[in-house]
Parts: C-alpha cells; structure tokens; sequence
C-alpha cells in the first residue's frame, strides 16, 4: 500500500502476440476504446494490457489482463520478455511476446465506464479495446502507442 501523500508509479503488463507470415513478422495490437481515441490512428494502438497491483507478479498480470481485454485465454507458447517500457504519462509497461495465432473476430473485449459528454452526469459504456488487428511491424511501429514501439524493435531482434 503506498503512503498517503505518496505517489505510486502505475504499472501495466501485457502480452504481445506475434506471428510469421509470407509478408514477414507480424504483431496483434489494439486500437483503445472510448471517445478520445475514435477518430485517432497514430498513438491510438497499444499491446493489450492492463494495469496491476504491486503484489501482483507481472506475468500473471499480463495473462490476466490479456484475457480481460480480449476476452480470449492467453495462448500458451515460449515467453519471450521484451522488458519494460515508461511511457509518456510516466506508466511503466511489461511486455511479453508469445508466437500464436489468433483470430481478431474472435475477440470479445471487455468494457469500462465514463461519464460522457464531460460534466453531463451521465455514464457511457465502452469497448476497453474497440478492434484488434494484426499488423506489419512498419505499419505497427506508424500506429503504436510511441514508447511500445520499443517492445516492437526488441521483437524484431529476437525474431532476426
């Protein structure tokens, strides 16, 4: 528990699905939910991930939250660690990677609830993540959230 009056830095850990097709390596992102980012494409993309506690260990963060962002099981398969990322907003962020394939139309997300429009006094329910697509690392790299284009340079190297 952190102290009051003490910040705690917030973390995320996710999984980063990959696959090797006749077009070269490829990474399953999602592009986040919600009005602020409907109608952005560049930073609009992120791995699927999600916040946890400190007594939580990373990994089972990452399998966890996969699962609730996309309502899928994690798939099995050797964990590559891709390390650890701080974003723009000061979050830090695990990632994994995991070689499998999967199916976007079968994602199912999970949602979140805000009030939207602002001050109006009412909620909206969102999709967490509202597609999910696989993408060639050039166009990954173009769309992702900046600082995971590191998680996508680090793959590239594991996989070369």
């Amino acid at each position: 528990m952190t102290p009051p009056g003490e910040k705690r830095e917030k973390r995320s850990a996710g999984l980063l699905l990959f696959r090797h097709t006749e077009n070269g390596l490829e990474v399953l992102l999602g592009h986040m939910g919600g009005p602020f980012f409907a109608k952005r494409d560049a930073g609009a993309w992120t791995v699927p991930k999600g916040e946890y506690e400190p007594d939580e260990p990373s990994w089972d963060a990452a399998r966890r939250e996969f699962r609730e962002e996309l309502g899928l099981a994690p798939p099995d398969g050797e964990a590559v660690p891709l390390g650890e990322v701080k974003q723009a907003g000061g979050k830090i962020v695990t990632v994994w990677a995991i070689e499998a394939d999967l199916d976007p139309a079968t994602v199912v997300p999970g949602t979140f609830v805000m009030e939207w429009p602002p001050r109006s006094g009412r909620t909206q329910e969102f999709p967490e993540l509202d597609r999910v697509q696989w993408l060639g690392l050039d166009r990954a790299r173009e769309v992702v959230v900046k600082a995971q284009a590191t998680f996508l340079d680090r793959l590239a190297e594991h996989s070369a």
